[in-house]
């Protein structure tokens, strides 16, 4: 039975009045969210390494040493005992991390540093804690995580894969078994069954898209009952819901909570069922076959924010080329609009970038991450558009049954913490959409990272012979070499590059997915290069060997900015961790979609190339850089503000609201 007293003592949280204990879903209003998003601008959120908590935490150390195992578990039962009564007191939280840090070491052979009390201290404030690449925020997180169990919450650890949470889960276990506390590992293609039984567990390793839709099932199946599940949540006090997967949303730890609550919110999650498709697949081969025979500019247009339309000669244009077809074509709005998505299916969206074709299937990767999500399905006819494009099995539309945002959903906890090397730029966001504050955790050692003068050619081609000769040289003095691509394209070209000068090379990129860990692992040997997309710079570590680290470290060279500086900074992580020595650089390209698509003037001014310049400035290549990636990201954070207000208007389409509180 669960006790989330801990989590409500002094903090003013509503409760909703679903069948199980979450937060009332009450959205801020205009102003606070505005106070809160300016209030963030100017908090510091640093903390001091040897503040009164570390010196509590460390005053008790000698004297938790000195206790068996069986009195170690009985005085942190006894502590978390109060901690139910009182909440997170500092007093009480430093007692029970001095002993959850001895049975880390009695148990994993791991002793907490100093900083990483001040992230697990965090985290039960309900914050986010930013430690920097190679801190140990998966040890860190057990604090907490061991606190609030005992304590008597569940504890949902939310990482973004299924094989970071099988991984974190089994590296942890033995010190959560020490304690008595059980742990589940919720994973795609589980039954319904399974998730039941392991969501009833204390501590649940899962990721954040097989969490929330888990949530979407409950809240379908348990709708219909929801005034006899009121009685029975009051009655049990919290206990779990007979036929629900989840028992409650009590505590969220978030790892690399940066891109789960801000970049991948964008879109909402949605649980919907297949329907027939109406128009049928010949209606999706004329469309994609009519837009191939259309001119750029004169027909259609290509508007700068990814989007396209037809002009009104393009109108025109379609309307001869389809006088002959039956059926829909015979109306003038479904020629705009079917024309609309197959110039959309061939312009906008391009294989091994946005999709691969797996299993004769087309399969989205997302663009941040550069992992498939096979789940996903564009939506109003985009895909089935996209797979005539690819002579793929078209799949029926989808009909939506339910859906949620991040927003919404991770706001629901009752305790809302998380971790990531990248906050501070998104600070004001995460307070104004899920009033999260920063803190920001000073690092073990002092880091030894050397930033090497960037690089900028004219064409991509240059760009890409720049880069297999840079990673060969640095890879023959015997260092290791990650080399991160935006593309699945990108990475399997300058594989293509690489091979022909003989250089023995691995890429990790979505299509080898399965192989990451193995690749990971293998990626600090000497003379190692590894090509890889966004993902190898989330969750995974990488070992250098000896020799490696002798020879100056890992060297990283990134090939294109992203549209946000943070996975930029997460990429460079990857090389000077704790301590170790290291290098990055970046060899980009003028033709990079990030300038084309949010600094064109400035290119067609001539900038950063002066004119007789070989290379630009460091200056004129920074301020383009800084500039096209605060134009993308003013969008972006437009366009999940926007995905919160329509999630917002669709509940109230629906009628989820009142009573409910949905």
């Amino acid at each position: 039975m669960s006790d989330v007293r801990a989590l409500l003592i002094g903090r003013g949280i509503e409760l909703g009045d679903g069948a199980y204990l979450e937060r009332a879903d009450q959205p801020p209003h205009a102003v606070e969210a505005w106070l809160r998003d300016l209030l963030a601008r100017f908090a510091s959120g640093s903390v001091r390494r040897n503040g009164s908590f570390v010196r509590q935490v460390n005053a008790l150390e000698n004297e938790i040493k000195a206790l068996t195992d069986d009195a170690l578990r009985t005085a942190m039962r006894l502590v978390s005992a109060r901690m139910s009564a009182a909440g997170f007191r500092d007093d009480l939280l430093a007692r029970a991390f001095a002993m959850v840090r001895e049975a880390s070491k009695r148990t994993l052979g791991m002793r907490h540093h100093d900083v990483q009390l001040l992230a697990g201290q965090a985290l039960l404030r309900g914050r986010i804690a930013e430690m920097a690449t190679g801190e140990g925020k998966t040890l860190a997180a057990t604090l907490g995580v061991c606190a609030a169990a005992m304590a008597g919450a569940a504890v949902h650890v939310v990482t973004v894969n299924d094989y970071l949470a099988e991984r974190d889960a089994e590296d942890n276990a033995p010190l959560f078994a020490f304690f008595g506390l059980s742990v589940g590992v919720v994973k795609q293609d589980m039954s319904i069954e399974d998730r039941r039984v392991l969501y009833g567990r204390d501590v649940v390793y899962v990721s954040n898209k097989e969490l929330t839709f888990d949530y979407l099932k409950d809240r379908i199946a348990l709708g219909a009952t929801l005034a006899s599940q009121i009685k029975l949540r009051r009655l049990s006090r919290g206990g779990g819901v007979p036929g629900g997967i989840l028992r409650g949303l009590h505590v969220a730890i978030v790892d690399e909570a940066d891109s789960v609550l801000i970049d991948e919110a964008r879109t909402p999650l949605i649980i919907s069922e297949t329907l027939p498709d109406d128009l049928g697949e010949e209606v999706y081969q004329q469309a994609i076959a009519v837009a191939g025979l259309l001119q750029p500019k004169l027909d259609y247009v290509r508007g700068t924010q990814r989007d396209i339309w037809l002009s009104a000669a393009g109108e025109a244009t379609v309307a001869e080329l389809v006088k002959d077809f039956g059926g829909v074509w015979k109306s003038p709005l479904w020629q705009k609009e079917l024309i609309g998505k197959a110039l959309s299916a061939l312009h906008l969206f391009q294989p091994d970038q946005h999709y691969i074709i797996a299993e004769n299937k087309v399969q989205i990767v997302d663009e941040f991450t550069g992992r498939v999500m096979p789940d996903r399905t564009w939506e109003r006819g985009l895909h089935q558009m996209i797979e005539a494009k690819e002579k793929c099995t078209i799949t029926g539309q989808r009909r939506t049954l339910s859906q949620i945002t991040y927003q919404r959903f991770f706001g629901r906890y009752l305790l809302l913490a998380g971790m990531t090397g990248t906050a501070k730029e998104v600070g004001p966001e995460l307070k104004r959409v899920y009033d999260l504050d920063v803190t920001r955790i000073p690092t073990h050692q002092p880091t030894r990272r050397q930033r090497l003068p960037d690089q900028l050619f004219r064409t991509s081609d240059e760009r890409w012979l720049a880069v297999a000769a840079r990673a060969q040289a640095v890879a023959d003095e015997g260092r290791a070499v990650l080399v991160g691509t935006r593309s699945v394209e990108a990475s399997e070209l300058l594989s293509q590059l690489l091979a022909a000068r003989g250089v023995e090379h691995t890429v990790l990129n979505a299509r080898q997915d399965r192989a990451e860990a193995d690749a990971v692992a293998q990626a600090g040997q000497p003379g190692r290069i590894t090509v890889a997309t966004n993902m190898a710079g989330r969750g995974t570590d990488i070992k250098l060997a000896p020799e490696v680290e002798a020879r100056g470290g890992l060297h990283v060279i990134l090939t294109e900015f992203h549209e946000s500086a943070r996975v930029d900074r997460q990429l460079f992580g990857r090389s000077a961790r704790q301590g170790n020595p290291g290098s990055v650089e970046a060899i980009v390209s003028l033709t990079d979609e990030l300038f084309q698509r949010y600094a064109p003037t400035l290119l067609r001014l001539g900038l950063p190339f002066l004119p007789g310049a070989e290379r630009p400035s460091a200056l004129l290549l920074k301020g383009l850089v800084r500039f096209a990636q605060s134009r993308a990201e003013t969008q972006n954070r437009r366009i999940r503000l926007d995905t919160i207000r329509r999630d917002r208007q669709w509940l109230k389409a629906l009628g989820f609201v009142g009573s409910e509180r949905k």
